[in-house]
């Protein structure tokens, strides 16, 4: 939008930061509801990993790998982001040391997988549709809990 040419087309970055938020989304959440583990506050027992920081690093590896080679800066700037929404999470007593760390390698690691599997997925959506796979993420609620649904259509 405002003119920064990425590494990637429109499409192929939306492909990328679709397949990011569910590579986070699905361990993140997953391990959340299953560790059960109390937060510093005592307020819940949905701790590990911290949701946000994963999220902020998932954004911070996407700038790295779509702008590295248009200006360091938009790394610097989401990487910085990151940190301190970290930071903040344990400044504010929602999360550990080890919360922080384990959403922030989730982040990172989703991201990097995405980039890995986006030129095959990039390629059902060329030429024909006949006879292509399509992977399709559909967002669902169930009335207490939000997530995401998948389907491979032929």
């Amino acid at each position: 939008m405002m003119g920064i040419k990425g590494k990637n087309n429109f499409r192929d970055r939306t492909i990328v930061l679709g397949l990011a938020c569910a590579f986070t989304a699905i361990p993140v959440n997953g391990l959340k509801y299953t560790t059960k583990i109390e937060r510093p506050n005592g307020s819940r027992k949905n701790s590990f990993p911290s949701g946000h920081t994963a999220v902020a690093f998932m954004g911070a590896e996407f700038l790295w790998q779509e702008y590295k080679d248009v200006s360091l800066w938009y790394s610097i700037a989401g990487y910085t982001i990151a940190a301190g929404t970290g930071a903040l999470r344990m400044y504010n007593n929602k999360h550990w040391l080890g919360d922080v760390a384990a959403g922030a390698g989730f982040g990172i690691l989703s991201t990097k997988l995405a980039y890995l599997i986006q030129p095959r997925i990039s390629r059902m959506f060329t030429g024909s549709a006949k006879g292509k796979t399509f992977f399709v993420v559909a967002p669902s609620y169930d009335g207490e809990h939000a997530g995401l649904n998948f389907s491979i259509r032929l």
